[in-house]
């Protein structure tokens, strides 16, 4: 049995046409579904439905053989004991510095002044900041980022820009480039070793879809 942990919405969407070219068919829409184990056409096969930053967890500690996640999850969890074969080229984004309209951003930076960032991405914003010599005080969000800017709480934020759409409409602008995002396929190192046989195949037929 494969145990494959995945997060509901453009991921899951986007993850589907990479199992279909694998045969493997949910039973069940998960968007649609309460369910958390999600049974597929395949019998050796089943999903599990988890939160996008738990899966480098589940797939860590063996609740999963095999997932697919973020890069900015994996970055922030860390990655250890993860094996991480395939960069799948789905949920693509960016994650940016972005301020609202005005600041001087790059003024601040260069006089040297410290400023306050608002971010869930704590991990990848120090690492940014640290290595520009940028000296911040960081602010953990869980959600609505756009917000702190606009009532004080914070200079700048760190979060993951798509179109750039939800900025513009909140008075924010992209101001620096941090890392391009996409989502990886990440697998259990014990399940490697254990489920090379059921796995691999599944493996091939990933990386021969993202070729095309």
């Amino acid at each position: 049995m494969i145990t494959i942990a995945l997060s509901k919405g453009r991921i899951f969407e986007e993850t589907r046409p990479l199992l279909a070219a694998a045969g493997i068919h949910p039973a069940e829409d998960p968007e649609a579904s309460r369910k958390l184990i999600i049974l597929t056409n395949r019998e050796d096969v089943r999903l599990l439905i988890v939160r996008a930053t738990d899966v480098p967890t589940y797939v860590q500690h063996g609740g999963a053989d095999m997932g697919i996640a973020g890069k900015d999850v994996l970055i922030e969890h860390g990655g250890d004991g993860l094996y991480q074969p395939l960069d799948l080229r789905i949920a693509r984004c960016q994650m940016m510095v972005a301020v609202r309209e005005g600041y001087d951003y790059a003024g601040r930076v260069k006089e040297g002044a410290r400023i306050r960032v608002a971010t869930k991405y704590v991990n990848t914003a120090r690492e940014h900041f640290a290595s520009k010599g940028v000296h911040v005080d960081l602010i953990k969000l869980y959600g609505s980022m756009e917000l702190a800017p606009l009532v004080g709480l914070a200079d700048a934020i760190v979060d993951l820009v798509s179109t750039g759409g939800t900025l513009k409409a909140n008075g924010l602008v992209a101001v620096e480039h941090i890392t391009n995002i996409s989502s990886r396929l990440v697998v259990n190192q014990a399940s490697l070793k254990t489920k090379r046989k059921l796995l691999q195949p599944v493996f091939d037929v990933f990386a021969g879809a993202i070729k095309e």
